[in-house]
């Protein structure tokens, strides 16, 4: 083994590559469906494969710059996935939820540091315990970032890697209780309270007309659809579209053909007998009314209709806090179908009462003159795009750096944002202004995922690999104990406080709160498992805002827990 071990430590690329390749395959395993996941494994591992060298004699490390750069990538990457949100979140109906989220981080980072001074656990480990309890692996860089700027002031003994070791030593033990301990408590919250949830999502189904988001896949079920039919009634010819329109509101007449010839959808066109009509709606209005027009015909010149399948970007600021039934007598209804909801790059629960937020995506599907005038309406079509922008990637990530150099004079030393906050500031500023223009700095879903996974991963492997070697030195079973419990009562406590306020205080219906409390824990997970329990997908209404606020604090109090902690 010492062979190998001295190979990787001379090839250092290979060396990283294959600790991301064996942390992507680690977090793959699962048991009962619950597991590292390929973020915290890569910490494990990398910390195991620099500890098992030591062993030998040999020393692994990787270059800080390399780090760095990865940490860099990630931070923006997640500025550009919370930008909307976060601004939407500063809107009024977005505020309750902002409100839980800053409560739990901020209860989160407060305990982090009472205990790790209680505790009295070694330099470095508040910054890891905040990062493992509360399943944010962005706050390690932040962390770390706190020794680089000197913020955190190294005690007497101690060194830049020893305190980076026991950062990633207190993450390490207090990641796997962060993510199956808030899962359980947002699962059985309800309960403990005495309250049924499955009951609450039930009644906020059937008021808000809600549908379940996990229903996805291909059924031969369709909400709407477009028949032709031949014109043979005799009370129905001689009626022009828009008169058939008046007294059948439900329908949509999507195309006329006479004599093999197709006249459109003018609604001054006079129904004759013999027409055949492309007649669109939803199924079970098609299916009400069999006789209405005539005998349904399979006319392939009728049916011979553009269709279209487009992401629509809600910009008009005419339709904030709009419910999409409020739309059921525009001319488009009937003629589209919404297939799904996102906001914030989350899957929202469709529902007659689902309100429309700016910078919501809406994915339609059905005729491309109605699509398009529903893109008119609305706001802009979002065409899926394949290529990035790397203009707008390489300015937005120099903005951020230079924001990172800003710094204010406070008493005897200056706070700024650093590299890693100024770029998570960028992100959100960039992805803010592209959710609004949409036609420049193009960066589609997976180019961002590999920027948020690849950077973060890889930083997390390096952060392992260059701690590795001295953790033989600082770990013990006390110390292991220690951090164990202040990572226990840091990731236990905060969630319960953030139900009994949202309960109690906000009288949120239960189920939401459910999302809403995995939201201010930055966690999809609990709200995953809370949908699964309760049969509901209502928990992922009270998601996003929480996620996108949450998510941000907890990232930057890695920095905070370090200071305070010293």
């Amino acid at each position: 083994m010492q062979g190998f071990f001295q190979f990787l430590s001379e090839n250092p690329y290979i060396l990283l590559f294959f600790t991301v390749g064996m942390a992507v395959w680690v977090g793959k395993f699962s048991v009962k469906g619950y597991g590292l996941g390929m973020v915290a494994a890569a910490v494990v591992v990398g910390a195991a494969l620099a500890t098992w060298a030591s062993t030998y004699g040999v020393k692994l490390q990787l270059d800080n710059f390399a780090k760095s750069l990865f940490y860099y990538l990630f931070m923006y990457g997640v500025g550009l996935r919370v930008g909307p949100a976060f601004f939407n979140s500063l809107k009024k109906d977005g505020i309750t939820f902002t409100i839980l989220a800053v409560v739990c981080a901020c209860l989160g980072l407060a305990l982090v540091v009472i205990t790790a001074k209680m505790l009295s656990l070694p330099p470095g480990a508040a910054g890891g315990i905040l990062a493992g309890s509360q399943t944010m692996s962005a706050a390690i860089g932040t962390a770390e970032m706190a020794v680089e700027q000197g913020a955190y002031k190294l005690p007497a003994g101690s060194t830049a890697e020893s305190v980076s070791g026991m950062i990633a030593l207190g993450y390490g033990v207090t990641y796997i209780w962060g993510t199956v301990g808030i899962i359980l408590v947002c699962k059985y919250l309800p309960r403990w309270w005495g309250v049924d949830a499955r009951k609450a999502a039930k009644e906020y189904e059937k008021a808000h007309g809600v549908q379940n988001v996990d229903d996805i896949g291909l059924t031969g079920y369709r909400a709407g659809g477009i028949r032709a039919y031949r014109v043979e009634n005799a009370s129905t010819a001689g009626q022009s579209i828009a008169s058939l329109r008046k007294t059948y509101p439900q329908y949509r007449v999507a195309n006329v053909v006479r004599n093999g010839e197709s006249l459109g959808a003018d609604p001054e066109i006079v129904l004759q007998r013999g027409d055949v009509v492309a007649l669109g709606g939803r199924l079970e209005e098609l299916t009400a009314n069999l006789g209405l027009l005539g005998p349904e015909v399979a006319d392939a010149g009728a049916l011979n209709i553009p269709l279209d399948q487009a992401e629509v970007l809600v910009t008009n600021k005419a339709l904030e806090g709009k419910p999409l039934v409020s739309f059921a007598q525009e001319a488009f209804a009937g003629q589209i179908g919404v297939s799904r909801l996102e906001r914030s790059g989350e899957p929202v629960p469709l529902g007659t009462d689902t309100t429309l937020k700016r910078f919501d995506v809406l994915y339609l599907t059905g005729l491309k003159s109605a699509v398009d005038k529903v893109a008119g309406m609305f706001g802009k079509v979002a065409r899926p795009s394949t290529s990035t922008d790397l203009l707008t990637l390489s300015g937005g990530m120099v903005l951020g750096l230079l924001i990172g150099k800003i710094n204010v004079p406070v008493g005897d030393f200056s706070v700024g944002l650093g590299n890693a906050g100024g770029l998570l500031l960028s992100g959100i500023f960039v992805s803010s202004i592209v959710s609004r223009l949409r036609y420049f700095g193009s960066t589609p879903n997976a180019a961002r995922n590999i920027l948020e996974d690849l950077g973060l991963v890889t930083f997390i492997a390096i952060v392992g690999i260059n701690a590795g070697a001295t953790l033989l030195e600082q770990l013990t079973g006390a110390i292991a104990v220690k951090i164990f419990i202040a990572g226990f009562i840091a990731s236990t406590i905060p969630p319960f406080i953030t139900w009994a306020i949202g309960y109690h205080v906000f009288k949120i219906n239960p189920a939401v709160l459910m999302g809403g409390v995995a939201g201010s824990r930055s966690h999809s997970g609990p709200a995953r498992e809370a949908a699964k329990e309760i049969d509901s997908s209502v928990p992922w209404v009270g998601f996003p805002v929480g996620y996108a606020v949450s998510g941000v604090l907890y990232t930057v109090f890695g920095y905070f827990a370090m200071v305070l902690s010293q």
